[in-house]
């Protein structure tokens, strides 16, 4: 189906934080799958755990029981705030099933009027219906309506729109702590900390979405670390997998009082192939110092950000994200800066908000980080030359002349 606008370039293979075309151009991959491939590509231990897995056992269905699932729930938990995870096929799905905790949690104490969620303008929660009808942004709900019943939109950082809008009804409140999509705008900690407090006061459930900035991304293994808040319930996916299809619901027991055999289910939820992909990456992950120099890491590349804005005001007007989640703001259309790192061998995406993200391996090197930011710099200057000159008009003229 016509659902993508793809770039006209076709990968063939990738290493570590570069992909390689089928005429055998290399790419710096700031862009990760979307921030999924946090060790890069084929990285040896994670295809080893894949083929060793792949020789034995692909699936077995839910039906049984597993070790490879029960290890990697067990170790989600142990590392979280979670009593209880299920596991899926993708970030969507678990934050789906963490909508149904919500519904059934207030259902099971005889409460079913109370299903009402309180979502936050510029978010994004996947595009399944429900998903779409959380965020309420007319460029993926227009003609998909009538619209899911259940969610409340309010302002980004605005304690006293959050109050305004709870209701007898209301049951969760939903955030991404960083929000990806919608412009790479991290939520503060001061406010995180009164979105706990609120629920607290009127008994309702905190829901984290952390399926782009979690796993480490921002410099803490769940972002949520940094405010010094445990939500009731958190959605994640992306980096679990490093591009095997894996998504998981986190819960609290309290949370997830509701939730019954025969209440949820998945064919391929937790299949032997996922969970080994996934415990792979949590070796990686948790390995000790790992998550630290992801920190420094982070802390270079928006420092590097920063600099970009100084040397460029006329290109970008605002560097924005947290830790390995870039993002600069455009003066020009987001697409054509995109297009243009594209040429010159740097892969990166657009974002709400007239950014563009980068969001590269978390095992990127400052060196890697020196080669991106000359790129954007080199970029830059000629979007400057162009503006100046009046000699960009459109976006097909300035990629001809790169």
């Amino acid at each position: 189906m016509p659902v993508y606008a793809r770039a006209d370039v076709y990968f063939e293979r990738g290493e570590g934080c570069h992909l390689f075309d089928e005429h055998g151009r290399r790419y710096l991959d700031f862009v990760s799958g979307a921030a999924v491939t946090a060790f890069g590509h084929a990285h040896p231990a994670i295809t080893q755990a894949l083929s060793d897995q792949a020789r034995r056992l692909w699936t077995a269905s839910n039906l049984y029981k597993s070790r490879s699932l029960e290890r990697l729930a067990e170790r989600l938990a142990d590392v979280s705030f979670a009593d209880t995870v299920f596991l899926q096929n993708s970030g969507a799905e678990a934050w789906e099933l963490g909508v149904k905790v919500i519904r059934k949690h207030f259902s099971t104490a005889g409460q079913p009027q109370r299903y009402r969620i309180i979502s936050f303008e510029g978010c994004f929660h996947g595009r399944m219906l429900a998903g779409i009808a959380a965020a309420k942004t007319d460029r993926m709900a227009k003609g998909f309506g009538p619209m899911t019943p259940g969610f409340d939109r309010v302002g980004w950082n605005s304690l006293e729109e959050v109050r305004a809008a709870i209701g007898p009804e209301t049951a969760a409140i939903m955030i991404e702590p960083v929000q990806g999509e919608g412009g790479m705008r991290p939520a503060s900690p001061e406010f995180l900390r009164g979105i706990r407090g609120i629920c607290d006061e009127f008994g309702l459930l905190l829901y984290f979405d952390e399926i782009q900035c979690g796993l480490g991304r921002t410099g803490r293994l769940f972002d949520c670390e940094w405010a010094g808040v445990s939500p009731d319930l958190m959605c994640i996916g992306k980096a679990l997998g490093n591009g095997f299809p894996i998504g998981a619901c986190l819960a609290t027991a309290g949370a997830a009082r509701g939730m019954t055999p025969g209440s949820h289910g998945s064919t391929f939820g937790g299949n032997p192939l996922a969970t080994a992909v996934a415990n792979a990456v949590l070796d990686l992950l948790l390995a000790p110092g790992f998550i630290t120099e992801v920190e420094k890491t982070g802390r270079c590349l928006q420092a590097r950000l920063a600099g970009l804005v100084e040397r460029h005001p006329g290109v970008f007007t605002e560097r924005r994200g947290k830790g390995l989640m870039g993002a600069l703001k455009c003066v020009q259309p987001n697409s054509v800066v995109v297009d243009a790192l594209r040429a010159d061998g740097l892969l990166a995406i657009a974002g709400g908000e007239n950014v563009v993200r980068l969001l590269p391996p978390l095992i990127v090197t400052g060196r890697q980080i020196d080669e991106a930011v000359a790129t954007i710099d080199s970029v830059a200057r000629k979007l400057s030359q162009g503006e100046s000159g009046n000699r960009i008009g459109s976006r097909q003229a300035f990629a001809k002349s790169l």
